[in-house]
C-alpha cells in the first residue's frame, strides 16, 4: 500500500473581508508589478498601490493575510516585499520575547 503524505493543516483562510476591500476592482497590476519592471517605475507604482491601501477599511485583515501565508509578491495591507519580511521579523521577535517574559 502507498502512503499519503499529509501536509500541515493550516485553517483555511476567510476570504470575506475581500469584499470591503478597496482595492477591489483595480488593476492587479497597480498590486504585483509586470515582469521586468524597473525600479523608478516600481516606486511609482508601489505609492500609488500603498495609497490605495491607506484608506482601506480592511488593510489590517489583508496584512494579516498576507503574513500568515505568506505571501511572497506584491503590496499587501499597505506594505510590499521587504516591508512585509521585516513586519514578519518583527512579530516573530515580539512573540518570542512575550513567550520569554511569560515564563
Amino acid at each position: 500500500m502507498s502512503q499519503v503524505r499529509r501536509q500541515l493543516a493550516r485553517p483555511r483562510p476567510s476570504w470575506g473581508w475581500q469584499d470591503d476591500a478597496a482595492c477591489r476592482g483595480e488593476d492587479l497590476v497597480l498590486f504585483f508589478g509586470p515582469d521586468g519592471e524597473r525600479q523608478p517605475e516600481r516606486d511609482v507604482r508601489e505609492r500609488k498601490a500603498k495609497a490605495i491601501c491607506g484608506g482601506c477599511p480592511v488593510r489590517n485583515e489583508c496584512l494579516d493575510y498576507a503574513l500568515s501565508r505568506p505571501e511572497k509578491y506584491g503590496t499587501w495591507g499597505g506594505l510590499n516585499e521587504d516591508e512585509r519580511a521585516s513586519e514578519r521579523r518583527r512579530r516573530m521577535r515580539r512573540a518570542a520575547s512575550a513567550g520569554i517574559s511569560a515564563a
